[in-house]
């Protein structure tokens, strides 16, 4: 079972960048949009069966396409990054069906999507990284596609890890403690500090050692 991790925080809080120590040649990294990277970042390079066969940097917003580059990418690390734009994307390819019935499917796919990054083997970590949204009383969640979705899925209670990225006088850290109205959590000791750096590797690396899990040399996708 591999060590998933939801961390979520509103756009410009942090989340990319979090990326920027991270190993590119182990980490394998899926865009549901594409973007630059906000950092330097020559070693991360989009795939291209042509001219770059051996990049680490997908684009795709298809659940079934995510589930298929996360189970046989060789590499250990992968983070799923804007993760909302999969259900929004779906939503709006499907915006002209009727009927509650597309609710329920796209719920579905995010649950495939999550449960089959859990199942990939003990030395994987994966991070999915998504954007918060506040419901009418004030408490702070993933963003979705509305009630009709949260209904059917609750898409951190299938992480043991939720972080949430935060953004204060310009320091940009990761929240490792629940607030009260927010939906942040980790287990027992993994992290002594209410607030940490904003750095994912550092993340991984207390990820690794709470766990127990040997880390080992980069392998190709």
């Amino acid at each position: 079972m591999s060590t998933s991790t939801l961390i979520l925080g509103s756009s410009g809080s942090g989340k990319s960048t979090s990326l920027r120590n991270m190993d590119a040649h182990d980490t394998l990294l899926i865009q549901a949009v594409r973007k630059p990277l906000p950092f330097p970042s020559k070693e991360w390079r989009y795939f291209h069966k042509d001219t770059c066969p051996t990049g680490n940097v997908f684009v795709t917003d298809q659940w079934d396409t995510i589930i298929k580059l996360a189970t046989k990418t060789g590499r250990k690390v992968i983070v799923i990054d804007d993760f909302q734009y999969v259900l929004a994307n779906e939503f709006m390819r499907r915006s002209d069906e009727r009927g509650f019935d597309k609710f329920t499917e796209i719920g579905r796919h995010a649950w495939e999507v999550l449960t089959a990054i859990s199942q990939l083997p003990d030395d994987v970590r994966v991070y999915v990284l998504g954007h918060t949204q506040e419901d009418e009383y004030g408490n702070v969640k993933m963003k979705t596609i509305g009630k009709l979705l949260d209904e059917k899925i609750t898409c951190e209670g299938l992480f043991t890890i939720v972080l949430r990225a935060v953004c204060s006088d310009g320091k940009f850290t990761f929240a490792t403690t629940n607030s009260g109205s927010d939906t942040t959590k980790a287990p027992m000791g993994m992290f002594e500090e209410d607030r940490i750096d904003n750095d994912l590797a550092a993340v991984d690396a207390r990820i690794c050692s709470y766990y127990g899990i040997t880390t080992e040399q980069p392998k190709a996708a």
